[in-house]
């Protein structure tokens, strides 16, 4: 995929007056040559909706219930998404299955619903720390990825994006080396090869607390398409950094001083 893809997930942060300066900073400023997207909070859709009409920057949610329609008070479905123009929307976060106990198989429906309404879910999957040190990172990964296979045939896991998300890395202190990076993304690579025709085709993100002075590291590994950004994301200038980076990895083809597998 030569063509990069950068997200910003801005959680549960913003407010009217402080988006529309950063929507401001941001529209016509993020690099012609990657793809670059911002998923807001649900009550600010329609706000996003009118400030990236026309620009280059594409709008998307950071969840959807798995159910269209009907008596589920609270839940926001992804036809309502796509009445906002989204184009992306985040599935299984870290926090959504960690915080909020969103298990792999709620996950999986979520990205089917997702692509039922025309959306691409950006579906993360990770490993956490005790998982990490007792070995257990490419089990727990085949496990979510695995519960995908159960709903999606090939046709529609080529058309999701996948987002490595080291949970052990975020907030903990331990940075996620790229040579660790490009180990798990690999994986993801080949397991996709496994089941689409192209696993080239499939955008794979990295989503581990990526910062502007080390995106170009992360999104010059040979696997990586991308990243998807957090904090960074919530300040124009470290976001369009970010973005700049990806636009000069994307320039040299992938072709940096690293030597990972693919």
């Amino acid at each position: 995929m030569e063509r990069k893809l950068v997200v910003g997930n801005w959680k549960m942060n913003g407010d009217l007056v402080s988006n529309q300066a950063l929507f401001e900073q941001l529209v016509d400023r993020s690099p012609s040559s990657i793809d670059t997207a911002l998923c807001v909070p649900f009550p600010y859709l329609a706000q996003g909706q009118r400030a990236l009409s026309g620009s280059a920057i594409m709008l998307g949610a950071q969840n959807l219930s798995e159910f269209d329609a009907g008596a589920y008070t609270g839940e926001v479905s992804g036809r309502m998404l796509s009445d906002f123009d989204c184009r992306f929307v985040i599935v299984g976060h870290s926090e959504r299955r960690t915080v909020f106990r969103e298990d792999d198989q709620l996950v999986a429906r979520k990205a089917r619903a997702a692509l039922a309404a025309g959306l691409v879910p950006i579906v993360c999957v990770g490993e956490s720390l005790a998982e990490r040190d007792a070995g257990q990172a490419e089990d727990v990964l085949l496990r979510q990825l695995e519960a995908l296979v159960q709903l999606l045939d090939g046709a529609s896991l080529a058309r999701l994006v996948i987002a490595y998300e080291p949970v052990w890395a975020i907030g903990t202190g331990r940075a996620a080396s790229p040579e660790q990076v490009q180990e798990i993304l690999s994986f993801v690579r080949r397991w996709l090869s496994g089941h689409v025709g192209n696993s080239r085709a499939i955008r794979i993100l990295y989503g581990g607390s990526v910062k502007a002075d080390s995106a170009a590291a992360l999104f010059s590994l040979p696997d990586s398409d991308g990243g998807l950004i957090g904090g960074a994301s919530l300040v124009a200038q470290q976001f369009l950094e970010i973005c700049e980076a990806a636009a000069k990895a994307a320039q040299d083809g992938n072709m940096g001083d690293f030597k990972g597998s693919r």
